[in-house]
Parts: structure tokens; C-alpha cells; sequence
């Protein structure tokens, strides 16, 4: 079947499925099998020590995949600057760059005079028409279902996909609560014309950085499973339920600040989970898709069990 759309032209891959940004995950061997599957695969820039550290991944992906891939900059997340990171992805002529959290007009500056697909993850409206405004490609729509960083206003997938779809002019790529073909249609159904997923990536073969408990937390959860943190710091986030996120929150409902949360929520802790497995110590990202994770594909198969899953639904709706 024909799977054109918008974006799988834009951004000139097979399937309009991405990769999500994935802080600490997402490095070659992940995106390079995204991309070899027919996605876009990407890299996440902020997660790595140095600009060096970058060119070494791209280099990586690009000995892995012919195809095309991306550079996520979690801009809203981290401290320090993203400006020598973007400078080696420009001067590796990375394809595509996606921007997450934060204001990415920075980048967008940056990027002025550059032959490079930008594409901005939002989760509101407005957001989405800023991005518009900035000369964003195409947005990414994050619902509340979905793992990480969130909106602020709570608004999910199914409700927020089609009004952005209503409010701008450039393609939409829905995130959050999706998993397989089913969510894949839906978001199709909603005027998306892509989607990403993060969470449904970490439980596969080639995300090698994450340890076996973390696939096995999403395998057995639930869709009730995870908790939000981070409310009262105005950066609100979905991550696994645990003893870890418990304290979290209990010193957030003691109206706690950054300084009571920091060393629970730092990247060392969430790195202790994602790593090392010490659930008991750290802390995990992952959406409510959790609840429809059964197994750990190498991300080839789930794909093409995706587009199979979508291709049967296709055609019940040709009758």
C-alpha cells in the first residue's frame, strides 16, 4: 500500500514514523535501525558530553544506514549550551533536526541560511502556531498519555492532534499513547500525517543503552502505571511508577522546590534506572503506551507488524 503523506516526503522515508528524541537511548544503533526499517531514526545531542561525542554518533549512524536520520536538542531540559552541539550537526549536514522543550527560536536563529528539515514538538495550539510562525517544517504533537516531558494543560492525544491539524498549515505528526497500527490509523484518522513514538522504541532489541528491567517494567506494567512529576516545577513529566517517583512527589505535595527535588530528579538518577536497573534508586520516562507493550521486537519487525496492523485496517475501511 501507498504510504505518501506530507511528511514521509518531507522528510523522504518509507513509513511517517519517527523515533522519539529518547534522552540517554537514543543513539546510533536505535536510529540507524529506524531508519534501515523505513522511519526516521534520531539522535539525542543533549544526553552526550561534548560536541565531539556528537560527531561521533552521527558518524556512527551514517556507517550503519544510508537513509535519512535526525538530531533531537531537548533544549528546555539542560543547563548548559546547545550552540556548539547544533554547529556539528550543521557541519555534518545532518538532514533533519527536532527541537523539544523550551523556546526553539534560539536554534531557529542559528539555523538561518541552512539547508536542514526542522520540526518542533509541541503540546499546545499555540505552541504549534509559534513554531509555524518560526519556520518550523512540521510539528510534533505531544499528548498527555505520552512519556517525558509534557504540556502543562493536560490535553490528550485524540483532542489535541486535530485541533492543532485545524490551526496551521504545516504537516502534523501526532505523539503519545501510540504503539502499534491501531494508533497509527487513529492519529492518520485525527489529520496527522505522522506520527512519533518514544516509549514503544525503548522496548525493542536495538535500544542497547537500556537495561533489561526498564524493558521489562514496560513489558508488565500497565497503562496505570506511571505517574506525572515535575508539576510544581512548571516541567511536567511522565515516568514509571516506583518507589523513587513516590518520593517525588510526596516532596512536591510538601510544596518542596528545586533544591528538596534536584538529586531526585537529575539525570544521574534517571540514568540509575535506565542503566544500571536500580529501580529502587532512580527513576525511568515512560507514556501510558506501556499498557499495550507485550514483547521486545527488533525494531524491523515492529514496524513491519505496525504496517501490517495498519494495512488490515485499511483495508476493512475499503469496504
Amino acid at each position: 500500500m501507498n504510504w505518501e503523506t506530507r511528511v514521509t516526503k518531507l522528510l523522504v522515508i518509507q513509513y511517517p514514523i519517527i523515533q522519539g528524541g529518547l534522552a540517554h537511548l537514543a543513539y546510533s544503533e536505535l536510529a540507524a535501525a529506524v531508519s534501515n526499517a523505513g522511519g526516521l531514526g534520531q539522535i539525542t545531542a543533549m544526553s552526550l558530553e561534548k560536541p565531539e561525542d556528537l560527531r561521533e554518533e552521527i558518524r556512527k549512524v551514517r556507517g550503519l544506514t544510508d537513509k535519512p536520520f535526525g538530531v533531537n536538542f531537548a533544549i528546555g531540559q539542560h543547563n548548559r549550551s546547545f550552540s556548539h552541539f547544533l554547529e556539528v550537526a550543521v557541519e555534518e549536514k545532518v538532514p533533519v533536526i527536532t527541537m523539544t522543550g523550551g523556546n526553539p527560536a534560539p536554534i531557529f536563529d542559528q539555523l538561518k541560511g541552512v539547508d536542514v528539515i526542522k520540526l518542533v514538538l509541541v503540546a499546545a495550539v499555540r505552541q504549534a502556531q509559534k513554531a509555524e510562525e518560526l519556520g518550523a517544517d512540521a510539528v510534533m504533537v505531544v499528548g498527555q498519555e505520552g512519556g517525558g516531558h509534557l504540556g502543562k494543560n493536560d490535553i490528550g492525544t485524540f483532542v489535541l492532534t486535530p485541533k492543532v491539524v485545524d490551526n496551521v498549515s504545516i504537516p502534523v505528526i501526532a505523539s503519545g499513547g501510540i504503539g502499534d497500527g491501531r494508533g497509527l490509523m487513529a492519529a492518520l484518522s485525527l489529520g496527522a500525517e505522522g506520527i512519533e513514538m518514544g516509549t514503544r522504541f525503548i522496548a525493542t532489541k536495538e535500544c542497547v543503552h537500556a537495561s533489561e528491567l526498564y524493558k521489562n517494567y514496560l513489558i508488565q506494567g500497565t497503562e496505570n502505571d506511571t505517574v506525572v512529576i515535575k508539576r510544581t516545577l512548571g516541567a511536567p513529566g511522565r515516568a514509571i511508577k516506583n518507589s523513587w517517583t513516590e518520593k517525588i512527589l510526596e516532596i512536591e505535595r510538601q510544596n518542596g522546590g528545586y533544591e528538596q527535588l534536584k538529586d531526585y530528579i537529575s539525570g544521574e538518577a534517571n540514568k540509575r534506572f535506565i542503566y544500571e536497573g536500580k529501580a529502587d534508586s532512580g527513576f525511568a520516562w515512560a507514556g501510558q503506551v506501556m499498557g499495550l507493550i507485550k514483547d521486545v521486537p527488533s525494531v524491523k519487525e515492529l514496524i513491519e507488524r505496525m504496517i501490517g496492523e495498519a494495512e488490515d485496517i485499511r483495508r476493512k475501511w475499503a469496504y
